[in-house]
Order: structure tokens, then sequence, then C-alpha cells
């Protein structure tokens, strides 16, 4: 009896292992992947074009689309955390500079758009590409604010009279929010103090008022929740356009611009599959949808502008070091923390 029990036992562990790699096969790199009819997408983005963008795909190719949304910060940190067993296929999104800066954790990838994206906006190592262009502005409710009183620069934003009155979301949780406060470094002095005396001076005009999410930032100005707000300019045209009563404005110093990227997850289970999608949100097809529906720039040379922006080449731009942003990501993250907490 214990022989026919082992006997069956050893049975049972042969037909497991044949179900699993029957669901396996090598790649041209020798590496086992499982063949699936679906991809799981982690995406920053707002809901509406997230789901137009996986939609469109689903329906072109049939693969099932497994979304995670969160911040940022939030799915970079989960990504790395995973790292030694990926649960997610690729990121769909967030600021360039943030995924440059976890850039270890991305397999380079030539998507089928490469030639047609701007090198300016694509890792020269091929581990993230830009999709999206993203200058940074400010925006106020004409409402509650008047044209002759708006903000016109980021000095603006230490005036006393908008403390407690300024929508921002947090940089450790927001890429877009991130990219703001470099901004604000390279204007008023990254390579000395001057930058971080600047910082310290807005936290205190925020009056401990920080968003958890840059989707609540153009919301809240809208709502008249905050008279002014920092965010990204297709954010506020996405509200103007649709109605609401914003104006945005590119400060007088200069802002950025840098992509919202996407990036192919090194050991991603369903990796071919994530191939097409990075391949799918290059494409002509996809870029022109998000220009026409979500006010989105693209990231190709042959999109039209959206509505209601004007040329990069209209406005005046800080010489934002996108290199050093990426690089010195963890430390300027830590100061944040250190000023918000009264460390420093």
């Amino acid at each position: 009896m214990k022989r026919l029990r082992k006997f069956l036992n050893l049975i049972l562990a042969l037909l497991l292992l044949l179900t699993v790699a029957c669901g396996k096969e090598k790649n041209k790199d020798n590496k086992i992947s499982s063949k699936s009819n679906e991809v799981t997408v982690y995406s920053p983005l707002f809901p509406a074009a997230i789901n137009s963008v996986t939609d469109g795909f689903t329906k072109k190719t049939g693969i099932k689309v497994n979304l995670v949304v969160a911040g940022t910060g939030e799915l970079l940190k989960r990504i790395q955390a995973e790292s030694k067993n990926p649960l997610g296929d690729l990121i769909f999104g967030g600021g360039a500079e943030s995924l440059n800066s976890y850039k270890e954790y991305f397999e380079p990838y030539k998507s089928a758009n490469h030639n047609s994206i701007d090198p300016l906006f694509r890792d020269p190592d091929d581990r993230w590409f830009g999709f999206a262009v993203l200058p940074m502005v400010i925006i106020y409710n004409t409402d509650i604010v008047k044209k002759e009183e708006a903000p016109t620069s980021w000095k603006d934003l230490i005036d006393p009279k908008w403390k407690g009155k300024i929508a921002m979301a947090s940089p450790v949780k927001s890429g877009s929010a991130y990219t703001i406060i470099g901004t604000l470094l390279t204007a008023f002095g990254k390579d000395s103090e001057t930058g971080y005396d600047f910082i310290k001076k807005f936290i205190i005009n925020l009056d401990k008022k920080i968003l958890v999410s840059s989707s609540a930032v153009p919301r809240g100005v809208v709502e008249k929740e905050y008279p002014i707000g920092l965010t990204l300019e297709s954010s506020g045209v996405k509200y103007k356009n649709a109605g609401g009563h914003i104006e945005i404005v590119y400060p007088i110093e200069g802002t950025s611009v840098v992509a919202d990227g996407a990036a192919l997850i090194k050991g991603a289970i369903n990796e071919e599959n994530a191939k097409l999608f990075l391949d799918y949100i290059g494409s002509k097809e996809v870029q022109e949808l998000l220009a026409t529906e979500f006010n989105i720039r693209g990231s190709r040379s042959d999109i039209a502008l959206p509505n209601g922006l004007k040329p990069i080449t209209d406005i005046k731009l800080l010489n934002y070091d996108f290199d050093w942003a990426s690089e010195n990501k963890k430390e300027i993250v830590t100061r944040w923390k250190n000023i918000i907490s009264g460390k420093e």
C-alpha cells in the first residue's frame, strides 16, 4: 500500500510539472515565459485616458488588460519591491525622470515606433520612452481670482496672500508633483541652498495642505476648493475645454517640459503582450486619440497640437536638467519630507 501511495504521488507530481510546462515556452534568449492572453498594466494616469487606451488595445488584439492604478511613486516602489517576482508587466505613465531613477527595474525595449519619437523623449538605453510631453503650469479659478490678481510667476507662490490656497500634490506619491519641485529648484537655485530656501517658504505657504494625488489638483481648483494650483498643462486644458472656469499660466521664469513615460518591467510574465501594448501606445492612432480626446501633447512629430495649446516654441522654458532630476530624486524627496516634518 505504501509503495502504491508513493507511486501515485510521483505520478501526480509529474502531471503537475507537465501542466506547468505546457503553459510555458522558451524564447529566443532561452528564458522561460508563460503563454497568456492578458497583460498587467501599472498606471498613474487618470481613469478616462487609461480606459480609452486599454479598451482600444483589447479590441485590437483580444488581449485582456489587468489594471493597477496608483500614484507614480507608489507604483515604482511596488515594482522595486516585486523585482524578484514581478506581478506587473509594464508601467504606462509617470514622469520620465521618475521612471529613469528606477530604470534598473526595466527591460530595454525598442518599440515599433522608436524612430517616430523625438530622441529627447526616450531613454538612450531604451529602458523607457515618452508617449506624451508635459509642461508644468499654474492654474487659477476665474470665478474667485481676477486676471490682474492671478499669479504670473513661480515666485508668486510664496506671496502670503496665497497661504493655504494652493492646490499641490505630494512629490513622494506623484510624478508630476516631483517634476514641479524639480522645476522650482531649477528656477531658484538647484546647485545651492537658495533653491531649498524657496521650497521651505513654499511649504510654509501650503499651510500643511498637500493633496494625495495629482488629479485632485485641477479638480480642487475647478470646484473652488483652492483658488490656484500647480499641475500638468494637459490636466488644466482638459478641465478648461470641458467648461471649467480656469485659466492656465506659464510662469515668467520659464517652466519644464518632460515626457510622460512607459516601460517594460524586467522579468515580466507576459512580456510579449507587454511589448505589444508599448507598441500600441506609441502609435499614431493612440497619440492622436490622447491629443483629441484628452488634450495631451504627443511625443511624435506627426501629431497635431491638442485644442487650446500653443507650440512648445512659444513657451519660455527653464534649463531643466533631466539627468540631475533623475539622479537626485531620492535626496530631493528626502529633503521634502524633512522640511514637511520640521527636521530642517
